[in-house]
């Protein structure tokens, strides 16, 4: 049976993840931090030497774009790092590594989607260690994928239960509306990584949802399948700093998926009504 390794597994993607494959003939070996160190060279080789899985597949991030900040060396070590140990271990055992990477990789300056061979430039310590971490994977890893995807949501905390907590409470909310991108289900990235997992397909892919819209079009949509009457201020994102800086335009082109398979992401409104329908939003 095949065996796969899931770090970061009870984040959202790791848990789309396990409900993706729930009917696959295959052993999930599920890992968080307290099961398995990533930016432990050593506990990460003992560990995949020991289990010797077929895949691994990364979910683990330092995600807060703004903490990351002020914790580079913990964003780095976590970003970067893990993925480097997890491609070394990856390579002594023949195995398949899947990464999932990040829009941040890009500054935002694009007036058209960014394909997967678009420069990158990262605007701060989020996308600059997220982008080490493919540099590592680059380096060490001899199977891998790099999935880049944006605007994720799922089961566990997202902008989708934020938007909805606040509207719960206040009746109105400002979000920004001059920063665009794809809103991506983890469900349906979840399904892409199935479909590039078996495969010898290897390379730097992005994965969202199809379409794009602003983070205050995103909230408007969430309130309308939720059924709530809440008013969005559309606000600017000079009007709304934070520690880390944004792109502007994040849009990703699923260029990659579309050429070398047949899978494509379903649009971003419907996988959010699937989301609700399934979670009872």
């Amino acid at each position: 049976m095949k065996k796969i390794l899931v770090t970061g597994c009870n984040g959202q993607l790791g848990r789309a993840i396990n409900k993706e494959y729930e009917n696959e003939a295959a052993e999930l070996i599920n890992t968080d931090v307290a099961e398995l160190d990533i930016t432990d060279i050593k506990a990460v080789t003992d560990f995949v030497n020991d289990r010797k899985p077929d895949v691994i597949i990364n979910c683990a991030a330092h995600t807060n774009v703004n903490l990351c900040e002020s914790q580079w060396d913990l964003a780095y070590k976590i970003n970067a790092i893990g993925p480097r140990n997890l491609s070394i271990a990856a390579t002594a055992i023949d195995a398949k590594l899947i990464h999932v990477s990040t829009d941040y990789v890009f500054d935002g300056t694009a007036s058209l989607p960014y394909d997967e061979f678009a420069p990158v430039a990262p605007l701060g310590a989020y996308g600059k260690t997220k982008l080490e971490g493919e540099n590592f994977v680059k380096q060490f890893a001899k199977k891998f994928f790099i999935v880049r995807t944006a605007w994720l949501y799922g089961d566990g905390k997202n902008f989708v239960k934020t938007m909805i907590n606040l509207g719960k409470e206040k009746g109105e909310v400002g979000v920004v509306a001059d920063q665009i991108g794809s809103p991506t289900s983890a469900k349906e990235l979840a399904k892409a990584i199935h479909v590039l997992e078996p495969t010898d397909n290897y390379g730097v892919f992005h994965g969202t949802c199809e379409g794009y819209c602003s983070w205050a079009d995103f909230a408007e949509k969430i309130f309308e399948y939720a059924g709530m009457d809440v008013k969005v201020n559309r606000l600017r994102t000079e009007d709304y700093p934070t520690p880390a800086k944004r792109p502007a335009y994040s849009v990703l082109d699923n260029y990659m998926l579309r050429l070398t398979t047949d899978f494509k992401f379903a649009e971003w409104e419907k996988a959010l009504k699937e989301y609700f329908d399934e979670n009872k939003c």
